[in-house]
């Protein structure tokens, strides 16, 4: 079996501050050491459960964070950008996807939760339902195959998640007690977890099915930070314009949103 590991740094065990999680400062050289370590006892769980190859997708931020001399040699690492799929670049052929360091979406009470970009945008719903990065890139995911099989991050992450992918393995690696603070596990412990339920979750890759798509088409729904940037994304001819802070496009297929969506993210870097 191929198994693709995504990981973001928000959800892992011991991060709670912005600084953390931003390049350029001693809080996010520790952070990033964390995040490395919750990755290799995914890559390590995967293999003890199976997995023929196990790849790595750097999905924070830059896509530079993890620290490759310390993940086990055997797994092959996806990292920097742009790339086409995102979060779960490497998914093709893949037989499922853990999600590692996840976080809550926008306007949740989890740690740092955001989506995709805290700066430019409040809210991602598709065809009428809120959707987290985990939402997005887990139908993306879908649509090459690859059900959700693992997910780790803090308690207000799993929750609003669990239901979406619920043959998913879950690892809670923090309680929230607000956005910028909460109850976490020692990074140690969190990867013995993290590794252990891998190991389970690999048992459980071939009963998990992809749920088939009834109707035809995406429509997303987009509010903004501030009324300026949805006048920027607005001058994307194909985005309609709601009101003053909320913009929709349509789309064929859930890689084509997520293509839009952070190229929209790339935009808003001009009004910074």
């Amino acid at each position: 079996m191929k198994i693709l590991i995504s990981v973001d740094i928000e959800g892992v065990a011991g991060v709670t501050h912005a600084e953390q999680v931003r390049p350029g400062n001693p809080e996010y050289e520790r952070a990033r050491a964390w995040m490395t370590a919750e990755a290799d006892a995914a890559i390590r769980g995967a293999f003890e459960g199976g997995a023929e190859e196990v790849r790595v997708n750097d999905s924070h931020g830059g896509f530079r964070n993890l620290l490759l001399d310390r993940l086990d040699e055997r797994a092959r690492i996806i990292t920097g950008k742009p790339r086409n799929l995102g979060m779960v670049a490497g998914v093709e052929g893949c037989d499922a996807v853990f999600l590692i360091g996840y976080h809550a979406g926008a306007g949740r009470s989890g740690i740092l939760a955001h989506t995709i970009n805290s700066f430019a945008f409040r809210r991602v719903s598709v065809n009428g339902a809120e959707l987290n990065e985990a939402g997005l890139y887990g139908a993306l995911a879908a649509e090459y195959g690859a059900p959700v099989a693992l997910m780790a991050g803090d308690d207000a992450f799993i929750a609003e998640t669990r239901d979406r992918f619920p043959g998913a393995v879950t690892v809670q690696t923090k309680q929230a007690t607000g956005h910028a603070s909460g109850v976490s596990l020692a990074p140690a412990q969190s990867c013995a977890a993290i590794r252990a339920a891998a190991v389970r979750a690999m048992g459980q890759v071939k009963a998990l099915s992809v749920p088939s798509r009834q109707e035809p088409g995406f429509r997303c729904e987009l509010t903004t930070q501030t009324p300026g940037l949805a006048d920027l994304f607005c001058q994307w001819p194909t985005l309609e314009r709601l009101d003053a802070t909320t913009l929709a496009f349509e789309a064929d297929r859930m890689e084509s949103v997520v293509r839009i969506l952070n190229c929209l993210s790339a935009m808003s870097t001009m009004l910074r």
